[in-house]
């Protein structure tokens, strides 16, 4: 999401804590929007979109949704913005850049767990056989992961220690 357009502004500050309120409606409608002065505000949800807080058939159903978008310098000079529900009164900025720290490793096992094993297009259409598909895909993953572990990788005396790339080994593992 781009922050920028998001906050109309051209640059952002390094140091940024701000919340916005969005209006989520099922209509592109102006005429059917309840409150015209924060037009700039709306924004549509598709009916096929499946979004618990509107009703899909309700035109006239909006939700008001109010986030937070802070930004945090993660190292000398890179910033990350971070958009969230958590409010100022309990999280400072500093408390969502360590939580944001603690589920970074998280979000990149996901990542690597999604497109190493093939997660992104699964052949099934049923339930019961999608799940048996990614448990087929995860124990895959876990054997693999098993004999990365035991495979010796030789040290040279090079700057950057040297280690088996993991996407290249399940492809092998899978064929």
């Amino acid at each position: 999401m781009n922050v920028q357009r998001f906050l109309g502004v051209g640059t952002l500050p390094d140091k940024l804590d701000t919340t916005i309120e969005l209006i989520l409606t099922r209509t592109q409608s102006k005429k059917k929007h309840k409150h015209p002065e924060k037009e700039s505000q709306y924004h549509y949800i598709c009916k096929n979109i499946a979004f618990d807080y509107l009703n899909p058939t309700d035109i006239s159903d909006e939700y008001l949704l109010k986030l937070r978008i802070v930004r945090v310098e993660v190292s000398v000079g890179v910033f990350e913005n971070i958009i969230t529900t958590l409010s100022e009164e309990d999280f400072t900025p500093d408390d969502i850049k360590y939580c944001y720290n603690l589920r970074w490793g998280i979000e990149t096992s996901f990542r690597d767990l999604k497109h190493t094993i093939g997660a992104t297009n699964l052949h099934s259409k049923k339930t019961e056989y999608v799940a048996f598909e990614l448990w087929s895909k995860l124990i895959l993953y876990n054997f693999c992961s098993i004999i990365i572990l035991h495979v010796p990788v030789k040290s040279r005396n090079r700057k950057y220690e040297y280690q088996v790339n993991f996407s290249i080994a399940m492809k092998i593992f899978f064929e």
